[in-house]
């Protein structure tokens, strides 16, 4: 691209100067031409009238007396009738300029002056046209070169930039160029970058949700399979099949909730639901994991409560705690129910060290963990107890207390318009 625009831009400084510079030197070498013309007529006037004027002063006329009125480069002839010619300074040999005046007595007088001084005067004013025309070209070139630099080495950048984002760096580079045009392509690539990172962000963090919380439901699924394959008694087969289907059912929810808080973490599907139900529900789930690690998990406080949010959410939220107490924690596992004010609250809590002083309230953090874990699931957690009006809260450290808040009462939302009314926007 540079060579082109250095190339149009010279090609065009050519054709200026050769239009212009044609015209010019054929306009300056006739004015020359016809200077030196007016020059050599007017030593001929001025000849004529000296003669005449000695002519009638009956003064000498020789032609010392005129070899100081005539250039070194003029020849001059005097004719006067009766009188032999008078030469003045040298013939010019080859191609002369010539003028003849007549003077009131009758005299002729004969100017000639040789071309090449003509031809001279012409090279020199070619010569300055041609320096003039080079300075022109060279001032050319160094003007496209920087114009091609301008030009060219902003469009390098972005097709780099569009190579970054094709290749997976989605980082904006916010560098502008001073260019309208390619300052808007900039502005639009940055805008792209911005908006691949936050795609790729959300994808990232969806796999890394699905991950985790998949984990828990699969486990207790295999350990429901593994169950049926070590009886014979149909009863026990047939209970834990059924545990096996609602484990299934929850997986699907899980899979559903992770969807719809890609599209949109603030999207619930609040209802009212039994909180006693879902807590036994979990503890029937946990409770084999932590037989196998020789611990308990138990319940207690106030029973029959109501609470609203998305039972399959609850249970996600609940199953992230009693995960992390039987990862992290030690002793019994207590889930206690209460109520404060318009609030049902889910207490969870165990008996191990609780969590490190220097973690604090950033527990709730993506990438934050106090042992080697991925470190979301509190923050999923989190997200899920907020997508339904709740909250999630870590409301000691030591021993270590989680509390999920849950509404009593259903979330009033404003009431949809009707369709004969216009919506306003």
């Amino acid at each position: 691209m540079r060579r082109r625009l250095i190339q149009s831009t010279l090609a065009v400084v050519l054709v200026v100067i050769a239009v212009f510079g044609v015209s010019l030197v054929i306009v300056e070498t006739r004015t020359i031409s016809n200077s030196a013309q007016e020059r050599v007529d007017s030593e001929a006037l001025r000849l004529a009238s000296i003669v005449d004027s000695r002519i009638l002063g009956d003064e000498n006329i020789t032609a010392e007396v005129f070899k100081n009125q005539v250039t070194d480069e003029r020849y001059a002839v005097i004719r006067i009738p009766g009188r032999p010619p008078i030469e003045i300074g040298t013939e010019p040999a080859g191609d002369v300029i010539h003028s003849t005046a007549k003077g009131e007595e009758g005299e002729t007088v004969t100017v000639e002056e040789p071309r090449s001084s003509v031809t001279r005067e012409v090279g020199r004013t070619l010569l300055i046209i041609g320096a003039v025309a080079l300075l022109a070209i060279v001032a050319a070139v160094l003007l496209a070169v920087r114009q091609a630099n301008r030009l060219a080495s902003p469009l390098t950048d972005l097709a780099e930039t569009a190579e970054r984002l094709g290749s997976g760096d989605p980082r904006p580079r916010h560098k502008r160029y001073g260019v309208p045009e390619l300052d808007r392509v900039a502005d639009v690539l940055d805008g792209s970058a911005e908006r691949i990172a936050r795609m790729l962000t959300a994808e990232r963090r969806l796999a890394a949700d699905a991950s985790h919380q998949l984990r828990t439901p699969l486990t207790a699924l295999s350990m429901r399979l593994e169950e049926i394959t070590l009886t014979d008694d149909p009863d026990t087969v047939k209970e834990e099949a059924t545990i096996a289907l609602t484990q299934v059912e929850r997986l699907t929810d899980v899979v559903e909730r992770l969807l719809t808080n890609a599209r949109d973490p603030r999207t619930g599907s609040a209802v009212s639901f039994d909180l006693d139900e879902v807590i036994k529900q979990q503890l029937e789930e946990w409770r084999p994991a932590y037989r196998s690690a020789g611990r308990a998990i138990v319940s207690s406080g106030k029973r029959h409560l109501r609470a609203v949010g998305t039972p399959g959410a609850v249970a996600q939220v609940l199953a992230a705690l009693i995960e992390n107490s039987l990862m992290h924690g030690g002793g019994t596992v207590a889930l206690r129910t209460r109520v404060t004010g318009n609030q049902a609250v889910v207490e969870v809590t165990d008996e191990g060290p609780g969590v490190p002083t220097d973690l604090g309230a950033r527990i709730f953090e993506r990438t934050i963990s106090g042992r080697n874990s991925t470190g979301i699931g509190l923050a999923v957690a989190r997200d899920l107890a907020e997508a339904d009006g709740g909250r999630l809260e870590m409301l000691q450290a030591q021993p270590p207390v989680f509390g999920l808040f849950l509404s009593r009462t259903p979330l009033k939302r404003p009431p949809a318009p009707e369709e004969d009314e216009p919506t306003v926007r």
